[in-house]
């Protein structure tokens, strides 16, 4: 494969990162891309890095919520129970998480269970669970309801 075939997405780190294999030299990782602003065209990004020293960061330096520019090559399933990964050449991060301390500079919201970061210098609203547990970032406060969602969706097929 030639350098034109690679992929480039940007996207935010679902949840935490795993290895790979024993020795932590590989490492895996779910990838959230919204190529637009409709909830429909979301797709949660199933990624694999080989690379020893990547692999050593992404499971060393990467929180939930950090927003990610992954550069690789699709491997396709070899059988129909096998899922489709992007195998990361590249990995920047483009902007780490929000955390609860740079919420203390906003105002927080509770919704239910979850607690949104509000700041007027900003449109996004983090959200993360009350204890704790990064839920994701809407564009704007009126995406917040569909983040919810989609968040109790996930949270709903994971068995949780």
């Amino acid at each position: 494969m030639g350098d034109t075939d690679a992929i480039l997405l940007d996207g935010f780190l679902n949840e935490e990162t795993v290895p790979g294999d024993l020795h932590g030299s590989t490492a895996r990782f779910r990838l959230t891309v919204s190529p637009t602003d409709e909830r429909t065209d979301q797709m949660i990004l199933l990624c694999t890095v080989a690379d020893p020293e990547m692999a050593r960061q992404v499971l060393h330096e990467l929180t939930p919520g950090d927003q990610l520019r992954v550069t690789g090559y699709f491997r396709l399933p070899r059988t129909p129970d096998e899922p489709m990964w992007l195998v990361v050449s590249e990995m920047v991060r483009l902007q780490p998480a929000p955390t609860f301390a740079d919420a203390f500079t906003a105002m927080l919201e509770r919704y239910g269970p979850y607690v949104c970061c509000i700041d007027a210098d900003t449109d996004q609203v983090p959200m993360w669970t009350e204890a704790g547990t990064w839920g994701g970032c809407a564009d704007t406060p009126g995406d917040l309801r569909d983040l919810l969602e989609a968040f109790e969706q996930r949270q709903a097929a994971d068995g949780e």
